[in-house]
């Protein structure tokens, strides 16, 4: 599996990072990109240092929820009975929504956190002292989500509907949080992957996926604009080491778009509250 420094491991000026990406982003869980940088030598420090000044004035997490719509056919409801027949009760289903809620937020702003990155590695060093960021107010943080299932050490059966879901990043297996979090609930994950199946090649939900990237690639550059050049500490990483961190980014900015349309498809064929 694609390797993550998890957020109990953390220390130090890592654990410091998750901290703050957590409350900028107003989020319970610090997603896999990076927790994935964090296992690459300087990788999270830089690329946070480089790309912090749009996170602290807002401007990166607001233009990316603001682009971040998305206009698809919807699922089949699920009636309050039909969940049942699935194991989930409603302590359950406001668990789902609340994982489903988590990664229409987080993932547009991996999706600029992606751009940015790639903006800054464009751009050299300065030395001047940064502006200090305008205040911002995050909104109201997400509840506590559940943990992340370990796919690999997860039973047979869910394994493999796990690994159905899966990608390739990096060389390596790649299941989305909201898939590993959903696994909780393994009868629901199962209708869920049924019914999402057709959707990861089906033309509409595609183009909706795209459409979402482009989006907010156009606020990126407007927010790229604005965000002065990464400072000349901590060092910028080795640049043998670059395009493979941006393959990694790549293979986000197709995961992460599906997040926020698939994401939004599961959240609403839920039962109203």
């Amino acid at each position: 599996m694609l390797a993550e420094l998890s957020e109990v491991d953390a220390r130090g000026e890592i654990a410091g990072i998750y901290t703050e990406v957590r409350a900028l982003c107003a989020v319970p869980y610090v997603s896999s990109l990076h927790r994935h940088l964090a296992t690459r030598p300087g990788w999270l420090e830089w690329c946070w240092a480089a790309v912090r000044p749009a996170y602290a004035d807002g401007s990166a997490q607001t233009g990316a929820w603001a682009a971040a719509t998305a206009q698809v056919a919807p699922l089949p409801g699920l009636s309050r009975s039909a969940l049942r027949l699935l194991g989930v009760d409603a302590v359950a289903a406001a668990g789902i929504r609340a994982v489903c809620e988590s990664f229409i937020r987080v993932s547009p702003t991996n999706l600029m956190f992606t751009a940015l990155v790639r903006g800054q590695l464009r751009r050299e060093a300065v030395t001047a002292a940064p502006a200090t960021p305008a205040p911002w107010t995050p909104p109201a943080p997400l509840p506590a989500l559940p943990s992340m299932i370990d796919a690999g050490a997860a039973p047979p059966d869910l394994q493999a509907l796990l690994m159905q879901l899966a990608n390739t990043v990096d060389g390596q297996p790649f299941v989305p949080g909201l898939y590993r979090m959903l696994a909780h609930w393994p009868a629901y994950l199962a209708h869920a992957a049924t019914v999402l199946a057709p959707r990861f090649t089906d033309p509409e939900t595609v183009s909706a996926c795209q459409a979402v990237a482009a989006r907010v690639d156009a606020a990126a550059a407007g927010v790229l604009a604005k965000l002065p050049p990464p400072p000349p500490a901590p060092p910028r990483p080795p640049a043998a080491e670059h395009a493979g961190v941006l393959e990694v980014m790549d293979r986000y900015r197709k995961t992460s778009p599906e997040m926020v349309v698939l994401g939004t498809l599961l959240r609403d064929a839920l039962p109203q509250t």
